[in-house]
């Protein structure tokens, strides 16, 4: 390629260079965000959360345990971006505090809510809902199970990505 003039070399060394800076700080905020997820954490990661109750990865660090005293189990949760917990009841419902990310909430036959750090949840007792993290971001949540001597949870199906993705 030949160029008449200087100038148009100049034109296209530029775009060239603007063209790599612009890669190059795409890949570094991306890297960034998800960085930062991690280093939101107040908890160790925990355990790995099952596939028969999960879709995607979310692991599970318990705190206070269900005993007869406290009657509360209370834990933390960090949902990978894009996971989220099948359907589930409470038998005395359940407490959410969001500690870092965005994350979506459902009350079944309720519209699909976004949650953020420093919004609380609470989810009735005996009613179907799910939660997990939004598709972009991971989210930490504290969950708080009251009265743990009428149960802790039932397992439902898998939320499906139609009921998921419907913002």
């Amino acid at each position: 390629m030949r160029f008449k003039t200087r100038q148009q070399w100049h034109r296209l060394w530029f775009g060239f260079v603007l063209c790599l800076l612009t890669i190059a700080r795409c890949t570094t905020a991306n890297q960034q965000q998800k960085d930062a997820s991690a280093n939101q954490a107040i908890f160790p990661k925990g355990e790995k959360g099952s596939p028969e109750y999960f879709t995607g990865n979310a692991w599970n660090y318990g705190l206070v345990p269900a005993d007869s005293a406290y009657t509360t189990l209370v834990g933390n949760v960090y949902f990978e971006p894009g996971a989220r917990s099948n359907w589930h009841t409470h038998p005395a419902g359940q407490i959410l505090i969001i500690t870092a990310g965005i994350g979506y909430h459902q009350i079944e036959g309720q519209p699909v809510e976004t949650i953020r750090k420093g919004d609380v949840v609470k989810c009735p007792p005996k009613v179907r809902h799910w939660h997990g993290a939004s598709p972009n971001s991971g989210l930490h949540q504290l969950y708080i199970v009251p009265n743990t001597e009428q149960g802790i949870v039932e397992w439902l199906e898998p939320v499906s990505d139609a009921v998921y993705y419907k913002q």
